[in-house]
């Protein structure tokens, strides 16, 4: 997408989980260090990113407000040290796993530059063909 389209996008137009999730993976792909991510998104959204996993995990449970899935999962990318520690991390916390596993993993693999390969592999074996190459055709195109 065009930084010119991104600019005139009016905050008050998309909800604010989809702008923190775009700019966390923006700042991931950029090269930006996990504390710039982690200030960035405080900053403009106010997102308390100063909890850790283990804090969340205990008192966490299913919400589909994106208040209450957006932070945890970049918190859960936040804490992690590869693409399948940060899903592992998403996962751990129940809940709305899925989503929560979704948006880390498109934070994750932002910064640490892919899936990994035995992952991919996985997958490939999980997929028929037709959507496997729906598949590398996305991934090609938004590389």
């Amino acid at each position: 997408m065009p930084t010119c389209f991104c600019v005139a996008i009016r905050a008050e137009a998309v909800p604010r989980c989809s702008l923190s999730t775009a700019l966390a993976v923006f700042l991931a792909r950029t090269g930006a260090r996990r504390e710039e991510i982690r200030t960035g998104i405080t900053d403009l959204f106010a997102y308390d990113l100063n909890r850790t996993v283990d804090e969340i995990r205990p008192g966490y449970f299913f919400d589909v407000s994106c208040r209450g899935t957006v932070p945890e999962a970049i918190i859960a990318f936040l804490e992690s040290s590869s693409y399948e520690d940060a899903v592992r991390n998403a996962v751990s916390l129940g809940g709305d796993s899925d989503t929560l596993a979704c948006i880390t993993g498109g934070i994750a693999e932002a910064f640490y530059g892919s899936v990994p390969k035995e992952m991919q592999d996985f997958v490939r074996q999980c997929l028929t063909p037709d959507l496997w190459k729906i598949t590398e055709a996305f991934c090609e195109k938004y590389r």
